[in-house]
C-alpha cells in the first residue's frame, strides 16, 4: 500500500514538473532498439550480478547468440537486483589487437519489457592509459522502481556496428603523451568491429535516486549534459489518496519539529516508506508542515 501511495502522492504533489519531456525521450530511446522476440529473451541464461561486483566476460563463438534483424553475434545477459537502490554500471569493451566488440545495451524491467536503450554510440573510444588498454566505455545510472525484484541488462552488437570501425590511438603516442615526451608522428591503428570480444562490467549500488528511473520518476539534479533518460511503465498512476481527516487540535510545535526532522532523516537514508508513514501520522495528529517537508526532502 505504501509503495502505491508513494507514486500517487508524489504525482499528486506535483513533483514531476519535468516528467513529460523526459518520458517521451525515454520512450523514443527504447523504441529505437532492434526488436527482439520475447521468447528469445526468456530463453537466455541471465547471469546474476550482486553489487558491488566487477565481472569480466569473454564473448566467443560458444557464447549465447542472437541473430535477429539488426542484432548479430554473441550477447551477454545479466540480472541485477532492483532492491539495492540506484545502480551505477560501467561497461567496458576491451580492444584485442585491431578488433573490438561494439556494445549496445537494452535495459528490461522485471517483466522483461524494454525500458531503455543505449546504442553503441553511447560507448565511445577511450585511449590507453598506464593501467588500461584501448577500449569502448560508458556508464549507465539506473534507479529501479519500488516493488521489483530484479531488472535485466542485455549487451549485443548489430549489423551496422559490424560494418563500422573504431579509430584508435597508437600506443607509442599514448605513452609519450602520458609521460610528457614529444608525441611521434606515426599512424594510428584502426580496429574493426567483431561479433565476439571481451567485456568488463563494474556494478555499484547506492540508496539514492540515479539518472535513469525504472518505472517511476523523480526530478533529477543532474547537469544538462547528463540529462536523465526516464524508462519503465507509462501507465496512468493510481488515484491520489484522500487527504487525512483534520484533527480537532493543531500539533504542538515540538512534536511538529520532531516529525519534520524524522521525515528528513528517513528520506536521506533512502527509507521512503518510513518517511511516508511519518507523514501520515504527523498529519493525523495535526501537522501543517509535514507534507511540505516531505516534498522538499524528496526533491533534494
Amino acid at each position: 500500500m505504501m509503495k502505491k501511495n508513494l507514486l500517487s502522492l508524489c504525482l499528486s504533489l506535483s513533483l514531476l514538473t519535468a516528467a513529460p519531456a523526459v518520458v517521451n525521450a525515454a520512450q523514443n530511446d527504447a523504441n529505437t532498439a532492434p526488436a527482439i522476440a520475447s521468447q528469445t529473451l526468456r530463453n537466455l541464461s541471465w547471469t546474476p550480478l550482486v553489487p558491488p561486483v566487477t565481472q569480466d566476460v569473454t564473448l566467443g563463438m560458444s557464447s549465447a547468440q542472437i541473430n535477429q534483424g539488426q542484432i548479430q553475434g554473441a550477447v551477454a545477459a545479466f540480472a541485477l537486483p532492483a532492491d539495492r537502490g540506484s545502480l551505477e554500471i560501467t561497461l567496458t569493451s576491451i580492444a584485442t589487437g585491431k578488433t573490438v566488440y561494439a556494445p549496445n545495451v537494452l535495459v528490461l524491467d522485471e517483466q522483461m519489457r524494454p525500458a531503455a536503450f543505449y546504442p553503441s554510440s553511447y560507448f565511445p573510444y577511450e585511449k590507453p592509459g598506464i593501467v588500461s588498454s584501448d577500449r569502448l566505455e560508458g556508464t549507465l545510472k539506473l534507479t529501479p522502481a519500488l516493488g521489483q525484484k530484479q531488472i535485466y541488462l542485455l549487451v549485443y552488437t548489430t549489423r551496422n556496428d559490424l560494418d563500422a570501425t573504431t579509430q584508435m590511438v597508437n600506443p607509442a603516442k599514448a605513452y609519450a603523451a602520458g609521460v610528457g615526451n614529444a608525441v611521434p608522428d606515426i599512424p594510428d591503428p584502426v580496429a574493426r568491429h567483431t561479433p565476439t570480444g571481451t567485456l568488463s562490467l563494474k556494478v555499484t549500488a547506492e540508496q539514492k535516486a540515479g539518472n535513469v528511473m525504472i518505472g517511476q520518476i523523480f526530478p533529477s539534479s543532474a547537469p544538462a549534459e547528463a540529462a536523465p533518460v526516464v524508462v519503465g511503465s507509462t501507465q496512468a498512476p493510481a488515484p491520489a489518496p484522500a487527504a487525512p481527516a483534520k484533527p480537532s487540535e493543531p500539533m504542538l510545535d515540538d512534536s511538529d519539529a520532531w516529525f519534520n526532522e524524522s521525515i528528513k532523516k528517513a528520506v536521506k537514508a533512502g527509507d521512503v516508506d518510513k518517511a511516508l508513514k511519518l507523514l501520515d501520522e504527523a498529519e493525523r495528529l495535526g501537522s501543517k508542515t509535514a507534507r511540505k517537508t516531505f516534498i522538499e526532502s524528496v526533491k533534494k
